[in-house]
């Protein structure tokens, strides 16, 4: 029962973390921005909505991977994820040109947002063995 409470508790906080990853995602995306930079480099949009894109690709799936016992739907709930997040990241699009009058639409995005998805997705099959490992180390330190 220990073990089932500590798990649960991990699984918790990265749902929490991702969570409010895809809530400031949504607000950023929908609200007026000024230019991005980081120091002296400034990222173009299109690498910014790639990062964005990943990551939350990236978060959702450690929550799956905590929360699946035994490793199972690994791939299958890689594929959700990744199809839901296409069509998410196409749907905020429509909503900047729906909701807002300071942004608009640009297939570019979502494109770009697609590619920050794929490229998750491609970190998460070549590293499939990896996690699996990490995660059943979880499970028995939790």
């Amino acid at each position: 029962m220990q073990k089932i409470i500590k798990n649960s508790w991990i699984a918790k906080t990265a749902l929490g973390v991702a969570s409010i990853y895809t809530i400031v995602l949504v607000l950023s995306s929908l609200v007026q921005l000024g230019k991005v930079s980081v120091g002296t480099f400034e990222p173009t949009d299109k690498l910014l909505h790639l990062a964005a894109y990943f990551g939350f690709v990236f978060l959702w799936k450690i929550f799956f991977i905590l929360k699946t016992p035994a490793n199972r739907g690994y791939k299958s709930n890689l594929f959700k994820l990744a199809g839901a997040a296409i069509v998410f990241g196409m749907l905020i699009e429509v909503l900047q040109g729906v909701l807002t009058s300071y942004r608009e639409p640009d297939w570019l995005d979502a494109l770009a947002n697609s590619a920050g998805v794929l490229l998750a997705v491609f970190l998460f099959l070549i590293l499939e063995k990896f996690f699996k490992r990490l995660n059943s180390k979880i499970n028995l330190i939790f």
